[in-house]
């Protein structure tokens, strides 16, 4: 929803501006994805639009934020997932939840399965992007934000523990950016995982590799020279470095889908789908039963 709360005057070169994001958001939001500002700017360096460089970057977030304010950016269309407020559930009446229950029941349709997996990422402004593919797939997603605390890897480490005794193969896929931290961190994941779970696990980087960088063209940015494992990193790459928010969200979509389904033996999972379905319309039949008894609740 585009709404104005404060009256700019833009030069002709800033409207331009707000009309290239304004097409980059109606492409993606089409395709049923909302961006992180981060992901817009990468969108319009693929594009040649704007340069790839901090001031670019600062100057596009400016202006985004004052197209916002006046009315000219779609305020659903770009998202951040840093940040957020935890509202508690209400409901207006019991048919609504009853109705929701429908829509969200789910059984675990990896339950007969021979593999656990599990999607991790670097960034949680990515959650947005890739949590809705895991939710369809059914697996546990994870943005770890950095390199993960022991907190949340000791709580996985039991998990996939637990996943080991059932006699399941783990699998962790992993997305993080091209840079010499970021090519570190699924390293830390194995041996973390491996030392808090005792069991076999094979983590899998899915996302960014090398070779995609070149096949996608994917922005460059300079290596940040205070990391300290920049020196080891340039001996094999060079001074840059690349950002997974720079990757197209179908892209992302499609590299989560394929892993999944290489991993998936489709006859249990379309027998847990057919069980699934039932009991979700003897949901349904109830919600059915409960709306002729309740008439007025459905005003």
């Amino acid at each position: 929803m585009k709404e104005e709360f404060i009256k700019i005057k833009f030069s002709a070169k800033r409207l331009g501006l707000i009309q290239e994001v304004n097409k980059v958001l109606d492409k993606y939001h089409t395709l049923g994805f909302t961006l992180s500002g981060r992901q817009v700017y990468y969108q319009l360096v693929a594009r040649n639009i704007i340069p790839n460089d901090k001031h670019s970057y600062k100057r596009l977030n400016s202006i985004i934020s004052d197209g916002r304010k006046a009315g000219l950016i779609d305020w659903a269309m770009i998202v951040d997932r840093t940040r957020g407020t935890r509202e508690p559930p209400h409901w207006d009446k019991p048919l609504d939840i009853l109705e929701q229950a429908v829509k969200v029941f789910a059984i675990d349709k990896w339950a007969d399965q021979s593999n656990h997996i599990e999607i991790m990422v670097e960034k949680d402004a990515l959650a947005g992007i890739l949590n809705p593919v895991c939710q369809k797939m059914d697996v546990n997603f994870t943005a770890n934000r950095g390199y993960s605390s022991d907190s949340l890897l000791y709580e996985t480490g039991l998990r996939i523990y637990e996943k080991n005794r059932e006699g399941k193969i783990i699998y962790i896929a992993y997305f993080g950016d091209h840079d010499p931290s970021g090519l570190d961190m699924d390293r830390d994941i194995l041996e973390r995982l491996k030392m808090y779970s005792g069991v076999p696990i094979e983590v899998k980087r899915l996302a960014l590799l090398m070779d995609q960088i070149e096949e996608m063209d994917v922005p460059e940015n300079p290596a940040k020279t205070t990391d300290s494992r920049y020196e080891g990193y340039i001996v094999k790459y060079g001074i840059s470095s690349w950002e997974l928010d720079a990757v197209e969200p179908p892209e992302l979509e499609r590299l989560v889908t394929e892993f999944v389904e290489g991993l998936r033996d489709p006859d249990p999972w379309d027998a847990k789908v057919e069980i699934e379905n039932g009991m979700k319309q003897e949901l349904q039949d109830v919600v059915d039963a409960y709306k002729e008894e309740n008439p007025d609740d459905e005003e």
